[in-house]
């Protein structure tokens, strides 16, 4: 019996040893195509990925697009090309930790790094003196809050930031995120980003597998615990961010999806409501969830233009 028990271990052993080190998968060639168009700008030492599409002939606006965790700039994919009908330059860039910028670890990720990380985008890009429009998702939300802290913007649209069981369990297990981040695959990946789409509104296999190369590039899944910090940070900031959302004057618009299972509707609006007097609002129809840019890209694309438009 002892001897079976051996044999078997010594088959495991290897066979783990493979799975654990699975290489990151090949780049599609839609996800080939964002890379190659994307420029790289050095922060402190770290490659940092970024696009920038001159557009709209006649407008001297630029808009710069922080997207969401744990996905990457391609989350504004479908946006994209409408946005430079409008705007003279659309702009958006890899966090780092995220999709094609470096990943390095051990690191203390922070949102205030990631802040600087725009800012530093701005200035590379001799934007400093330009007038600046944010749209945010998710984790892009609470850089964008930082920013607006900074007076770095002239208007911001949002759009909320969920908690997650995994997230939580990450940001609050020294012990156990190694193992998980090493023991989490693509099943696993799709059934978590998927929960916070819509039935109806659900990613194609082709979508779904560009999110997870994107965070599985440079061993993305290996920095995820120290990314998730961010969860902390907003608690140790809250009055920090949320006195400066509360006190702006600057315009602010929430374009929401009444199915999101973590900001539940109506509750999340009502709260939101009572705490942003100031922001206007857009909620979309009612098979749209957390990811409106990729679920709804007209009507979120509508809801934004007529924000602008409304100033």
């Amino acid at each position: 019996m002892r001897e079976w028990w051996v044999h078997v271990g010594l088959i495991c052993i290897p066979l783990v040893a493979v799975y654990l080190h699975i290489p990151p998968p090949h780049l599609s060639p839609s996800l080939q195509k964002w890379h190659t168009a994307g420029e790289l700008f050095h922060f402190r030492d770290r490659e940092i990925f970024y696009r920038d599409s001159f557009g709209a002939l006649g407008s001297s606006d630029v808009i710069i697009l922080l997207h969401g965790f744990p996905t990457s700039s391609f989350d504004w994919n479908k946006i994209w090309e409408p946005l430079t009908q409008r705007f003279h330059r659309v702009i958006a860039l890899d966090f780092l930790g995220f999709g094609f910028s470096d990943k390095p670890r051990p690191h203390k990720y922070s949102i205030f790094e990631q802040a600087s990380v725009v800012e530093a985008l701005v200035a590379h890009l001799g934007l400093s003196n330009q007038r600046v429009n944010l749209v945010s998702h998710d984790y892009g939300d609470t850089v964008a809050l930082e920013l607006l802290y900074r007076c770095v913007c002239v208007c911001v649209c949002f759009s909320p930031n969920p908690l997650f069981c995994l997230q939580k369990l990450l940001k609050d297990s020294s012990i156990l995120a190694p193992v998980l981040m090493r023991l989490t695959n693509y099943k696993l990946f799709q059934r978590g980003i998927g929960h916070v789409f819509g039935p109806y509104t659900q990613p194609t296999d082709a979508e779904f597998w560009d999110m997870w190369t994107g965070l599985r590039y440079n061993d993305g899944n290996l920095v995820l615990d120290s990314i998730l910090q961010y969860i902390n940070q907003r608690s140790k900031h809250r009055e920090r961010w949320v006195g400066t959302l509360t006190s702006t004057i600057i315009p602010l618009h929430m374009i929401y999806g009444p199915l999101d299972p973590v900001n539940p509707h109506p509750q999340f609006i009502r709260l939101y409501k009572q705490l942003v007097q100031r922001s206007t609002i857009t909620i979309l129809d009612e098979h749209i969830s957390h990811y409106p840019q990729l679920e709804d890209p007209t009507g979120f694309l509508n809801a934004y233009l007529n924000f602008i438009h409304s100033f």
